[in-house]
């Protein structure tokens, strides 16, 4: 039988997602020869080549990508097993640590652990606040146990990633702003394609922009970029002062005397939260107790 080495295939996995020696290295704090020397030694112990010249650089091999397929059931039910070995343990306690994009943490992450202080005062959460990609990249290296993003999100995993599993925490609502003297802002039944001649407010790239022009060219229209803005307090703060409207989640929505948000009769956009974690890692007692109360979260926000 093939000697099987855990923490050497750790090191292939890692080689697999980062796609170079030298950032496997920097993500394992290990140096670029030491990586090729463990890599060389699991070769030896499989009895398989499992690099290849690719240039300057390497790649895996065939054999490789077999082995991987096998380790991640291994690691999965290492995550099991850790889990039991929890319970088993401590009991309903334990620290879940969290990894959460801006406006989840005071949306979802903060009422869950409020909630747990009372319920389940033996488990603590320690947050991370992490934008999808290094979200998800501190969960496969094991620096947090849950990550949350958007499941539109480039960086985030798809549903076949089997290094993860992955569930739907909300689907936020995205309710329109406008300016407390627009036209529109008390017209009843309003919907997107009513505002399809108005100048938009919205991020140049990356998932909002996305988000906002899947949700106006859904209604019909493609939305005029009239101001660029990431943050929801330029937004909100450009909204105020007239220069336009924007969709804004109503898990990010702040209160301004100058805006109105308006939910929409129809079209109804929304962005989907989800959260992710380790294969295997969801029966802990501990993380599927804050899980719970991070969907309790998600259906205070959009019941």
């Amino acid at each position: 039988m093939s000697e099987w080495d855990i923490k050497k295939l750790q090191i292939l996995r890692t080689l697999s997602e980062r796609g170079t020696v030298t950032a496997t290295a920097g993500a394992l704090r290990m140096t670029p020869s030491a990586v090729s020397q463990q890599l060389s030694n699991l070769a030896k112990q499989l009895g398989v080549p499992l690099l290849e010249a690719h240039g300057r650089r390497v790649r895996l091999t065939d054999a490789a990508h077999l082995v991987l397929r096998h380790a991640e059931a291994v690691f999965a039910q290492l995550e099991r097993a850790d889990a039991e070995l929890a319970a088993y343990a401590h009991g309903e306690a334990g620290e879940v640590r969290v990894g959460a994009f801006s406006t989840a943490v005071p949306a979802l992450v903060v009422p869950a652990v409020r909630a747990l202080r009372s319920a389940a005062p033996g488990i603590s959460v320690r947050v991370r606040e992490a934008e999808a990609a290094e979200a998800y990249e501190l969960l496969a290296a094991g620096e947090v146990d849950v990550a949350l993003s958007l499941a539109v999100q480039a960086p985030a995993p798809s549903d076949a990633d089997t290094r993860f599993t992955r569930e739907s925490l909300v689907a936020d609502p995205l309710d329109v702003a406008l300016p407390v003297d627009h036209a529109l802002a008390a017209a009843e039944g309003l919907r997107l394609a009513d505002l399809a001649g108005e100048p938009w407010i919205f991020g140049g790239s990356g998932p909002w922009s996305e988000i906002t022009r899947a949700a106006c060219e859904g209604a019909g229209f493609t939305p005029e970029q009239a101001h660029s803005a990431s943050g929801w307090t330029a937004i909100l703060a450009m909204v105020e002062a007239g220069m336009g409207v924007a969709l804004v989640p109503r898990m990010a929505a702040v209160r301004r005397d100058g805006v109105v948000m308006r939910g929409l009769s129809a079209d109804r956009p929304r962005r989907h939260v989800v959260a992710a974690v380790r294969k295997g890692a969801a029966g802990g007692v501990a993380v599927a107790r804050v899980l719970a109360e991070l969907r309790t979260a998600g259906a205070a926000v959009a019941p």
